[in-house]
């Protein structure tokens, strides 16, 4: 009779010390910024219009990291550009020759996207890291990167690009997002390209791919 008792003692205080087990074991948990959560991954390649000293330039860019949440994206990215962008005669690197402008940025890029699962939604864009001007005679023959013959004025300097895009839902798996950016340089020493000149408007097409 009194093992009977105990048992059903035992049996109703179980709860109790579950409970405040729970308790304790709450009480040390390991409290942390970010929680666990939902985690995919995109890609995206984009085309930016913009101006490098006053002149068009067409640039390419792609970049992708980790998607968090369905919110922030957190990733690398890298551009170049791809067109002929004059050099005044008084700022050419080879007095005589047809130079052209070259640039380049890489660093790293965030995404905050509001509403990921509706259809049309606003996506904040920013990219920070190291910018990079040349230049180099784009005639009678193209670039040569191998050889320091074919890099003139190499010039390094910091790249904030804060943006905004209106992104679209396409497929499950594929998004296109136009948008704005503002390209911030800071510390340019080229010849002919201030801080200023490379400071400049971007109107950007994006395409997106892969798990949001």
């Amino acid at each position: 009779m009194k093992t009977k008792k105990m048992l059903i003692i035992v049996l109703a205080a179980m709860p109790l010390l579950c409970a405040q087990a729970q308790e304790e074991d709450n009480r040390h948990q390991i409290q942390t910024i970010f929680r666990p959560g939902r985690a995919g991954a995109y890609g995206a390649l984009s085309n930016k219009f913009t101006t490098l000293g006053g002149e068009f330039a067409n640039i390419t860019e792609a970049y992708g990291g980790v998607f968090i949440n369905r919110q922030l994206m957190v990733g690398f990215g890298a551009a170049g550009s791809t067109n002929y962008i004059p050099v005044l005669p008084e700022n050419s690197a080879r007095p005589g020759a047809r130079m052209s402008y070259g640039y380049g940025q890489a660093g790293l890029v965030g995404e905050y996207v509001l509403g990921s699962n509706r259809a049309v939604h606003v996506v904040f864009h920013m990219f920070a890291g190291v910018g990079f001007t040349t230049q180099y005679e784009r005639w009678p023959r193209d670039y040569d990167w191998q050889t320091p013959e074919g890099i003139h004025d190499a010039n390094w300097f910091f790249v904030a690009e804060p943006g905004v895009q209106v992104e679209f839902n396409l497929l499950r798996w594929l998004r296109f997002s136009p948008g704005v950016t503002y390209r911030n340089a800071y510390n340019s020493t080229a010849r002919g390209l201030s801080d200023s000149d490379l400071s400049a408007w971007s109107y950007n097409v994006t395409l997106k791919i892969g798990k949001f």
